[in-house]
């Protein structure tokens, strides 16, 4: 299981100073009694030290300071496999998410958009977690239970494009996290979670996999995110016309970024510092539109088998020992994807983007290498949600069919061409990860680490 870089951009959202003090208390209170209550289950070498309590009031850097203490204690238990998975401390996640947000359990009616834009409102508890709506969504939709693995929840801000804030995790409750931005331009949307196109015969098997595959592939032409030149669009066009969703989906899959992510632009200082870029993720690759100085644009992708580690930092500018960036109440949280990359043979390179999506842009890494190992090992990501312990709770609802989208716009004849920033380089498999000395790294030991170099040979670099 893998847990998001920024443990409180998801508990918490955006940060107020206020209540950054009152969820510190909070959870320094709770955390008090929770890790003896561990050790005694796992034993005293198990769990971490615990970051000590300030009793003296709090500035915003030391509130920050504080912030980035109880993060990195967060994950350090997280990612024990043995600790992450314990229910202690997924019930103190579960509280703590509803109780910083003061939303008590309760029945209620969330909204879950498909990308086509039709809206799917599910009957579920404010304590259900993302896989409980995830099943809730799919029960309504008619989706088989062998299905449901190949999709997922997303937190998008609506916009022209539809702005990906983060993949739901496991741990989340979906209906406090949409509710605690108190925005309506936040929305939970259904989405296939797998990057391999493969995978997509076995959902159009089935007729309510197809629509949504077949929704997606649409709005993904419509925003952009897709290539379409005229005569390709007149094919597509030509196909939804016949009503032959599969033979559209095969050609869109021949298309330039099908099945791509497309984030919003964004700062990144390669191939120079400063420079403006528009990044996609799929095809297990980060690839990057860079806006040079001289305003020419360049093209590059990166490849997540060439990735030796990567790691997200969150930090808040500070000047004179004060956070700058804080307004009344209000402190903007600065975040970085940074990821070392195999430039050439032997020659390792730091790459970083500085972008509010940075912790999506982590899953989406995170989530290529683990279906390239599992791939590689001869598994399939085909699964079935894990049931409760006390038993899944039903609540019926009648089911509701997904509508076809509208025919093709006209496609945009302003797209910019693009130049390819390099030649493919030379392969090399690497082993073990290595500490950065980049000048702007906050925490050189919280890596991911790549397990895909491992697994993965020369051959298929």
């Amino acid at each position: 299981m893998h847990f998001p870089d920024s443990f409180f951009s998801v508990l918490f959202g955006s940060w107020t100073l206020a209540p950054v003090k009152h969820i510190l208390l909070n959870l320094w209170a709770k955390w008090l009694f929770l890790p003896p209550q561990i050790k005694k289950e796992y034993g005293s070498n198990v769990v971490p030290s615990f970051p000590p309590k300030k009793i003296f009031t709090l500035t915003p850097a030391e509130v920050e300071q504080r912030r980035e203490q109880l993060e990195k204690y967060m994950q350090a238990v997280r990612q024990d496999p043995v600790l992450g998975a314990s229910e202690l401390f997924n019930s103190f996640l579960r509280k703590a998410q509803q109780e910083t947000q003061q939303i008590p359990t309760e029945e209620v009616q969330l909204e879950v958009y498909l990308s086509n834009g039709q809206k799917v409102k599910v009957n579920i508890l404010t304590s259900d977690q993302t896989e409980d709506v995830l099943e809730a969504v799919a029960l309504k939709l008619g989706l088989p239970d062998e299905l449901v693995g190949y999709f997922s929840l997303f937190l998008v801000r609506e916009g022209s494009d539809g702005s990906f804030v983060r993949k739901l995790q496991e741990f989340e409750l979906p209906y406090v996290s949409v509710t605690s931005l108190q925005n309506p331009d936040y929305h939970v949307v259904l989405r296939k979670s797998y990057w391999d196109s493969a995978y997509d015969s076995d959902v159009m098997e089935n007729r309510v996999g197809l629509n949504l595959l077949y929704a997606q592939t649409v709005s993904d032409i419509e925003r952009g995110w897709i290539l379409v030149n005229k005569e390709q669009h007149r094919q597509l066009k030509s196909l939804q016309e016949k009503g032959s969703k599969k033979e559209f989906i095969r050609l869109a899959q021949t298309l330039k970024y099908f099945g791509y992510i497309k984030f919003d632009p964004c700062i990144t200082d390669f191939p120079e510092k400063g420079c403006h870029v528009i990044v996609s993720a799929g095809n297990n690759e980060l690839n990057f539109h860079v806006k040079l100085p001289n305003d020419q644009m360049k093209e590059g992708s990166f490849k997540v088998t060439r990735m030796r580690c990567w790691r997200v930092t969150s930090s808040v500018p500070m000047a004179n020992g004060t956070a700058s960036s804080c307004g009344p109440g209000r402190c903007e949280v600065k975040l970085e994807l940074a990821f070392e990359y195999l430039m050439s043979k032997d020659r390792l390179q730091w790459v970083t983007i500085t972008s509010p999506q940075a912790i999506m842009m982590s899953i989406c890494l995170q989530s290529m290498v683990d279906e390239l190992m599992v791939k590689k090992s001869g598994g399939s990501i085909k699964k079935m949600l894990k049931k409760r312990h006390n038993g899944a709770i039903h609540r019926s609802d009648s089911q509701q069919a997904v509508k076809s989208p509208p025919l093709l716009d006209s496609p945009d004849p302003s797209r910019e061409q693009v130049v390819k920033l390099s030649s493919k380089l030379t392969s090399v498999t690497l082993r073990g990860i290595s500490t950065s000395s980049s000048s702007n790294d906050i925490s050189g030991n919280d890596f991911h680490g790549n397990y895909a170099f491992e697994g993965i040979g020369d051959d298929d670099l």
